[in-house]
């Protein structure tokens, strides 16, 4: 293994003493840093935080280039085109062709950390440094090379989709990701969100497609840069143009012709119960539908309810009536997953396989007098206090601030976001709980998924469901 350069072995002595400050002062500040929010002659939007308290910096670059917009045939693509950005770049001008040995090599000198990743909605690069004189310029420079010119080696990715194909098979020999597979495409009725990954689809994909998406998606007036560290604005400027200084700076007045539209999720249209047999101990179960965009007017008040419907933990009423009261479960949560389009809604639990049938009923039942009724106003008090009190948490270090910087940048939310956060919080009230549940979800729609072994339970209850009519 590379030992690290001396220039960065002094830089991270003085990084961890000066973090190991930081945690033993009692005092220090938890307040959201001011972000300061502006736009590059290239046209790309970057999002600044000071950090003094550390000599690092955090970057996310953000592209909307997320598997929403992979081709129905080629799923997997946002995936396997994030994964090879970081495999190696090709020779450009005077600068050699480094591959994956010597540019890991490379970052370990360096002792910065590079990644990227896709999710539904975007691909994600990120670069962490110390701001040592000596380092950092050296790692955006390094950065902006993996970035703009991936060497997408054909050898390379014949051995990564082979890798990728067997920790899909893998994964499906359990029955948890089985479960979340047919969950998503009965919800997402055929829309992008609901597609998965598989061998085939993998195999469909060539190098000239991820050569495609990247010169496509990935131009620097395209992209949302974040940044939380001890620099200055300037400085923040002056680093996001550099990443960004390689990539296609087309666009007129900084300006990108628009990607494609992405059609929105439609919503369902009636009730599905699929059971899928499964020999495991438990049966996995989820129940639920399309739920909101992350953009909804009424994303605190979906917040504060579902921390009290199923997002709390032992608090929440899933977790009562499930677990504590019937004994059926170890625990049931519900979530929301906002984003771009309308992301999924869902109530999650594991249980005996002959309890399958009574915990589904228990958990629609919550949900559905939590629709009907909202929530009382004891428990709209604990879940805003809780949230409340945990807000610092989402700020405690500089990648979880990074986290809520790129959230805002991604989101469109105002600059002054983590500063409202809490009152919008204390704002809602349990007739604003009630109307948004009552407007978002339909229990009566939802679909149910159940992945485990048949009971006979199951067989009478299947029967009964094909039995006709008079």
């Amino acid at each position: 293994m590379t030992s690290l350069a001396p220039a960065a072995r002094r830089a991270l002595l003085a990084g961890a003493c000066a973090f190991a400050a930081l945690l033993a002062w009692p005092g220090r500040a938890q307040a959201a840093a001011p972000i300061e929010h502006f736009t590059l002659p290239s046209g790309a939007q970057v999002w600044f935080a000071a950090s003094p308290s550390i000599p690092m910096l955090d970057v996310q670059i953000d592209f909307d280039a997320g598997s929403r917009r992979d081709p129905a045939a080629k799923a997997g693509l946002a995936d396997a085109t994030a994964l090879m950005l970081t495999k190696g770049v090709r020779a450009e001008g005077r600068q050699l062709a480094l591959d994956e040995n010597r540019l890991g090599e490379a970052w370990a000198d360096l002792g910065a950390r590079f990644a990227a990743s896709a999710s539904s909605d975007r691909l994600s690069i990120r670069l962490r440094s110390l701001t040592d004189e000596a380092l950092l310029p050296r790692a955006v420079a390094l950065a902006a090379r993996e970035i703009a010119e991936p060497a997408f080696a054909p050898a390379v990715w014949a051995r990564e989709r082979e890798r990728m194909s067997a920790a899909i098979a893998e994964s499906l020999t359990r029955p948890g990701p089985v479960a979340q597979r047919a969950f998503g495409a009965a919800v997402y009725g055929g829309h992008p969100y609901g597609r998965d990954a598989t061998p085939q689809s993998l195999a469909a994909i060539t190098v000239a497609d991820m050569k495609a998406l990247h010169q496509q998606a990935l131009a620097a007036c395209r992209a949302k840069v974040s940044l939380v560290g001890s620099i200055s604005r300037e400085q923040a400027g002056d680093i996001a143009a550099r990443l960004l200084a390689r990539l296609p700076q087309s666009g007129k007045n900084g300006e990108c012709a628009p990607l494609p539209a992405v059609p929105e999720v439609p919503p369902l249209k009636k009730a599905e119960q699929i059971d899928i047999p499964f020999q495991s101990a438990q049966a996995h179960v989820l129940i639920g539908q399309p739920g909101h965009k992350r953009s909804d007017p009424d994303y605190f008040a979906l917040l504060v309810g579902n921390h009290v419907l199923g997002g709390n933990g032992f608090s929440s009423l899933l977790m009562n009536e499930v677990r504590e009261k019937r004994g059926l479960s170890y625990g049931a949560y519900s979530h929301f997953q906002p984003t771009l389009h309308a992301g999924a809604f869902s109530i999650g639990l594991q249980t005996r396989p002959d309890q399958a049938a009574q915990a589904v009923q228990v958990a629609r039942q919550v949900l559905q007098d939590f629709v009907r009724q909202g929530p009382t106003e004891a428990q709209l008090k604990a879940a805003k206090d809780n949230l409340i009190g945990g807000f610092a948490l989402r700020m405690d270090s500089n990648a979880s601030l990074l986290a809520q910087v790129s959230n805002i940048a991604w989101n469109g939310l105002p600059d002054d976001y983590l500063d409202t956060w809490t009152r919008q919080v204390e704002q809602v009230s349990a007739s604003d709980v009630k109307a948004a549940f009552a407007r978002v979800l339909q229990p009566e729609r939802m679909v149910t998924v159940i992945v485990g072994p048949k009971t006979k339970a199951a067989d009478t209850a299947d029967a009964a469901r094909a039995a006709p009519t008079h």
